[in-house]
């Protein structure tokens, strides 16, 4: 895990090791051995601290089913978020392909793609479009990409022409598109709102 060799920490611990209680052994299954005990203190703000930098230079990728006129017509909404307000910055629609991909990219301004890192599911058009120096193939169950998850159920429910089993869909594409970037607009003016 992580060796307590650092100068300021050390004297950390000298000051608050009269307040914290005995540190217990983690179990092997959760970490590796090093044959030193965990610094639990060090983990906890290692997570906050990364949690925190993930949340103000990451931006989460993800893509949406959806079809127009027919379900054999398939559209893939591609999205990007910005998980430290929430809003939608760039999305495409179009297959599921690396052009389509590159074409979310050029919808991201171009201030994330120097100052951000980028998450995503392992779709393999991701990694053949974005650096492999700042995207990051992550799983859902990493936490890395919950604000787009989330984003796409929220889509879901509102733009009723995203619904999988609905009455409502789109005819052409042209109105299809216009419809999600009505929505994506209405979205991040009402996430401006509140911050």
């Amino acid at each position: 895990m992580y060796k307590k060799n650092s100068i300021s920490l050390a004297k950390y611990k000298e000051v608050e090791s009269s307040d914290r209680p005995e540190e217990v052994e983690a179990p092997l299954e959760n970490s590796l051995w090093t044959g030193e005990k965990p610094d639990l203190m060090l983990e906890n703000i290692y997570a906050r601290e990364r949690g925190r930098r993930v949340e103000l230079f990451g931006i989460e990728l993800d893509e949406l089913w959806s079809f127009v006129q027919k379900k054999k017509n398939k559209q893939w909404v591609w999205l990007a978020l910005n998980p430290a307000n929430k809003q939608i910055i760039g999305f495409y629609v179009g297959d599921r392909s690396a052009k389509s991909a590159q074409k979310l990219w050029d919808s991201i301004p171009s201030y994330w793609h120097e100052n951000a890192g980028f998450f995503s599911d392992y779709w393999q058009a991701y990694k053949v479009i974005f650096d492999s120096k700042t995207h990051f193939a992550v799983g859902k169950d990493s936490g890395l990409t919950n604000h787009i998850e989330r984003f796409n159920c929220t889509i879901r429910q509102r733009a009723s022409r995203l619904v999988r089993k609905s009455l409502s869909f789109s005819k052409s594409l042209s109105n299809h598109i216009g419809a999600i970037r009505y929505f994506i607009y209405h979205y991040n003016l009402g996430k401006t709102l509140y911050l």
